[in-house]
């Protein structure tokens, strides 16, 4: 065989390996939402990070999910729950949320998976260290203020709220503390990291007990339901605690005067090898906050 038909069949082979990559979803995709409030004056962005499973893009240092943060020239960089998986290492993940704590403020909350393992408060305390000096704030139950682009923003976080209802109400309780910084905002923008999605209406309904809410929740879990097909099975086929043909899984909604965004997250094979991506790419969430037009 000569070389110039070698070659010909090596790029037959990338192209279809390429095209069988993308139906199963392997491929990380930055995707941008934006949100108006009358809180800002100033835009923020924010790079949501959910579902990582303590997955390698671009090798153990995470390069190519790192470099899309910073492309995404964030104001905040918040981790979702589920960061780890219920069983193996968590090097991958504590060394990628280091280098994003050493260049942006961050906050991490966790999700089922942290709990399922023995090690779980060792893995939050590793994680609050994760940037040496810059450290992560771990909301479970609580909140974490941060001066973003001049703005105050305060980011509170649940993994369970109906299993843990405590914590929810401890999480509305705590928008009312004086924020930590000096700051000429009148009001602080809330931000509420609720992993489970198909938990907001429970969000919503404690909503009445309190004088101030959540203006917006991101959450993950879903994974995107998994197998989808654009335009005829946008949320997928399964999620966890959604069940066959869940009813949100990924995008955005509103819901009074709160706005969900849940993101499909970026596990993968071989972590997620029983269960893999099909049209559906895993996601990098970059969520811009613009002032209301007055």
């Amino acid at each position: 065989m000569d070389k110039k038909k070698k070659l010909l069949i090596f790029a037959a082979a990338a192209v279809a390996l390429n095209i069988v990559m993308n139906l199963l979803g392997n491929h990380l995709e930055t995707e941008y939402y934006t949100v108006s409030s009358a809180k800002v004056d100033k835009p923020v962005r924010i790079a949501f990070i959910s579902d990582l499973h303590n997955c390698k893009y671009g090798g153990k240092d995470n390069s190519k999910l790192w470099e899309a943060v910073q492309e995404a020239e964030p104001d905040i960089v918040l981790f979702g729950g589920d960061v780890i998986d219920f069983h193996g290492g968590t090097t991958t993940a504590l060394r990628l949320m280091g280098k994003a704590s050493e260049k942006y403020p961050c906050t991490y909350s966790p999700g089922n998976h942290e709990y399922m393992r023995d090690d779980y408060e060792r893995f939050f305390s590793a994680v609050r260290s994760a940037g040496g000096k810059a450290s992560i704030g771990v909301a479970e139950g609580s909140s974490d203020d941060i001066i973003a682009n001049g703005q105050a923003v305060r980011v509170c976080g649940v993994s369970d709220a109906e299993g843990r209802p405590d914590k929810l109400e401890n999480c509305y309780i705590s928008l009312d503390k004086p924020f930590r910084y000096e700051t000429e905002r009148p009001e602080t923008y809330n931000i509420l990291l609720l992993h489970q999605p198909e938990q907001l209406d429970t969000v919503t309904k404690e909503r009445a007990n309190y004088d101030k809410g959540f203006d917006l929740v991101l959450s993950g879990h879903a994974h995107g339901g998994q197998w989808r097909i654009p335009k005829l099975l946008e949320q997928g086929l399964y999620a966890p605690d959604q069940g066959i043909f869940p009813d949100f899984t990924n995008g955005e909604r509103s819901y009074g005067g709160t706005v969900q965004i849940v993101s499909r997250g970026l596990a993968k094979p071989p972590r997620m090898i029983f269960i893999p991506r099909i049209f559906n790419r895993p996601e990098l969430s970059v969520i811009d906050i613009v002032p209301a037009e007055q």
